[in-house]
């Protein structure tokens, strides 16, 4: 056994990875610099020289010599403190030994910050850093983490295995969080909130920050989370030709940071949902435990995990989660019924499912889908499960009698996309009128038939009729959803000259929950209703809704002279006073929903000022791209002629490939794709090489389903508009 020892010297960087500084200004106004680490997905080798493979793991006896006014931070606890011979003012602080890890958990930060402390019932000394004066702005993240360690403990069957657990606010932070073990880095956003200024979308977020990293310190990587931003988001990207397994074989390190994108991220999540439906949650518990006890500190391969479950469920575990992760995209089920006396007959086909239309490739994939079926006898609990594992299946339900709706996909924990047909379709739409359907499939239902319309299955006129039913939606989720699809809908149709008749409609299909919510929190209302009036009265705004914009302009007014403070709720407001990060980034995002030209350039040249840190630049110009027909044009130019500051800024890390999508994601006419294919060939961006081929290609799909829908889409909403009995 050898020691090896090596003298060397590093740069304390400006690029948010390695071990890099990060400016603060102090309570009083000085401007001053902590240090702090961000080694994922290779970067520990820019702090220290390791042998930087995940797979390769080690010990780590950490000590560091630092001012004694600061505090220092690492995975462990500290086990001495002591003054530093050289120079009175250091200190040497050692921590204890790792156990065995990847280089790229390891984490140090030097600065100054308060904490809030508690212990976990299992006694897991746990500690919220934040920055100086806002130790209060820590506890609901305290209390969040105080709770969610034992709930892993106990659902693992398996302890947390450190001392110690420390969260802490970072300024200046690319991602939202690092799962650094035992000391967890957050975008100050991620992890603060202000009791009084915050408000519930800010809550709900930290709340899944916090939770989803906590998770990682069982696990390399493997999270359920919410059903609609993971799912749908997956879904988009694996329906592109530029998508990619979720296995990955990976060559250069700047190729990592792309890979860890959204399929890698949700697909995985949605697919091990669906894995844990189909397998059942205690047997699913069973083969976890299994596998964290037999796996840990080492190396497990995907096939480990299924193995374990295979082990606890008896099913064929293996063979079916190969064709959801060594195959790119995900299957289409077309389903039609006929009733024989007293039982429907369905008949299923899978495909796969292309973004780009019907599949016509040489090879046909199949994947094994596990499918639940319901009625409207019972909507909440399926009648009929199967494990489809051929491109063909016809199945009988019993006693379903022909009035009875059917509805596959139950929960929508299936990652398929469902076509029925029209006539299963029609009698789907009063079970979403009268909200018998549960919310999760109402929101399923019309995700799939949006994305069928985009894809030049089905015609966006269907999807149109389909959403009108959600006339009665209480649900924040649901609308959520639902308006993230009309508002692409609506970018879509700014290159029409209808485009005042697609704003009407959205009028149309949200003024009954704005009346119905009003501008006002109600005594006893759950965070949901806090987050759904935000997002309605700003979808009515921006859709031009009169008494909307009216009483806006009468309460900002009121804000802005002090005398009736908005609800953080429904703040997006002025920048400077903001203390609060997540305020400030609030008002960046919707400073650019302006359509003056000279307010436009004026948001740009804001966005690369100092008064924007730099991970928050690229949604302020994302903002403006996403604001107006004219802000998208502004947005494109402007990330042209600032190219050789933004690229330099943020080369190599995903923040490159999120402005590059921010900024031409919204055109639709081909010869936008050949322009920014063109630029890109200039100017390369290797990092983000996968995300330039997404964007081009949802350029052209976009400008396909234009050409190929926007005429009956006019049709129908002059049509709308001659007879208003269809609301």
């Amino acid at each position: 056994m050898g020691t090896l020892k090596i003298d060397f010297v590093g740069e304390l960087n400006d690029k948010m990875k390695g071990f890099y500084r990060s400016k603060y200004t102090t309570p009083s106004g000085d401007t001053r610099f902590a240090a702090v680490t961000q080694f994922e997905a290779t970067d520990a080798r820019r702090a220290f020289p390791c042998w930087d493979e995940p797979a390769i793991k080690a010990t780590f006896d950490i000590s560091l010599v630092v001012p004694k006014d600061r505090v220092a931070l690492s995975n462990m606890n500290v086990t001495d403190r002591r003054p530093y011979p050289d120079d009175e003012n250091l200190v040497e602080v050692k921590f204890a030994r790792t156990p065995v890890m990847s280089t790229y958990l390891v984490a140090f930060v030097v600065g100054e910050y308060d904490f809030v402390e508690t212990r976990s019932t299992d006694g897991v000394l746990v500690r919220v850093y934040t920055p100086v004066g806002k130790a209060e702005q820590g506890k609901f993240a305290l209390e969040v983490a105080a709770k969610t360690l034992p709930f892993y403990k106990d659902y693992f069957n398996v302890p947390y295995p450190l001392p110690k657990i420390d969260l802490i606010a970072i300024a200046d932070f690319a991602a939202g969080a690092m799962e650094n073990w035992g000391l967890v880095t957050y975008r100050e956003t991620a992890l603060l909130i202000d009791p009084k200024n915050s408000c519930s979308s800010s809550r709900q977020w930290v709340a899944l920050v916090v939770g989803h990293e906590l998770a990682h310190q069982w696990f390399g990587n493997l999270v359920t989370m919410f059903v609609s931003a993971d799912y749908t988001r997956a879904q988009e990207l694996d329906a592109l030709d530029n998508s990619h397994p979720i296995e990955v074989r990976v060559g250069h390190p700047s190729e990592v940071d792309e890979i860890f994108d959204a399929i890698s991220y949700s697909k995985g999540a949605s697919v091990i949902r669906m894995l844990h439906d189909y397998i059942g949650d205690e047997d699913f518990r069973k083969g976890m435990h299994l596998y964290l006890t037999k796996f840990q500190h080492k190396n497990a391969a995907t096939e480990d995990l299924w193995e374990s479950l295979e082990h606890a469920s008896g099913k064929p575990i293996a063979a079916m989660m190969n064709t959801w992760t060594k195959q790119m995209g995900f299957p289409l089920v077309y389903v039609e019924a006929e009733q024989q006396e007293d039982d429907k007959v369905l008949k299923l086909v899978q495909k796969k499912f292309c973004a780009s239309g019907p599949y016509s490739g040489e090879d046909y994939p199949l994947w094994m889908i596990p499918i639940s079926i319901c009625t409207s006898e019972d909507p909440a609990h399926a009648k009929m499960q199967v494990l489809m594992d051929k491109p063909e299946l016809t199945l009988v339900l019993k006693d379903v009698k022909p009035e009875q709706w059917v509805k596959l996909n139950l929960g929508t924990v299936g990652f398929y996309r469902t076509q029925y047909s029209s006539d299963m379709l029609e009698s789907l739409l009063p079970a979403i009128r009268d909200l018998s359907l549960p919310p999760v499939d109402r929101l399923g239902l019309q995700n799939d038939l949006f994305s069928l319309a985009r894809a030049g299955i089905i015609s966006t006129v269907d999807v149109l009729k389909v959403m009108e039913a959600f006339v009665n939606e209480p649900n924040y989720t649901v609308w959520s959803d639902l308006s993230c699809n009309l508002g692409i809908l609506s970018t879509l149709l700014s290159h029409t000259d209808f485009y005042e008749e697609i704003q009407a409609f959205v009028r149309d299909i949200f003024s009954p929950i704005g009346e119905k919510l009003g501008w006002d929190p109600k005594p006893g209302e759950g965070h949901l209703d806090a987050l759904l009036r935000g997002l309605v009265l700003g979808k009515l705004g921006k859709a031009g809704h009169k008494t909307t914009l009216e009483e806006a302009r009468r309460r900002f007014k009121d804000h802005v002279e002090g005398k009736h403070i908005l609800s953080a709720d429904l703040r997006s407001p002025l920048h400077k006073q903001a203390d609060m990060q997540e305020e400030k980034n609030r008002i960046e995002r919707v400073l650019g929903a302006i359509s003056q030209p000279e307010l436009i350039q004026k948001v740009l040249t804001f966005a690369l000022s100092e008064e924007v840190r730099p991970q928050d630049t690229v949604s302020v110009i994302g903002g403006v791209a996403g604001g107006s027909k004219q802000g998208r044009k502004a947005a494109w130019k402007f990330v042209r002629d600032n190219w050789e500051e933004l690229y330099n800024r943020y080369q190599g890390g995903f923040l490159i490939s999120r402005l590059i999508k921010l900024s031409v994601d919204g055109f639709a006419i081909d010869k936008m794709a050949a322009e920014v294919k063109a630029f890109f060939e200039s100017h390369p961006a290797p990092s983000a090489e996968r995300t330039i081929q997404q964007c081009c290609e949802n350029i052209l799909l976009n400008a396909a389903w234009l050409k190929r829908d926007a005429e009956n889409v006019h049709q129908y909403l002059l049509q709308r508009k001659a007879s208003p009995t269809a609301v």
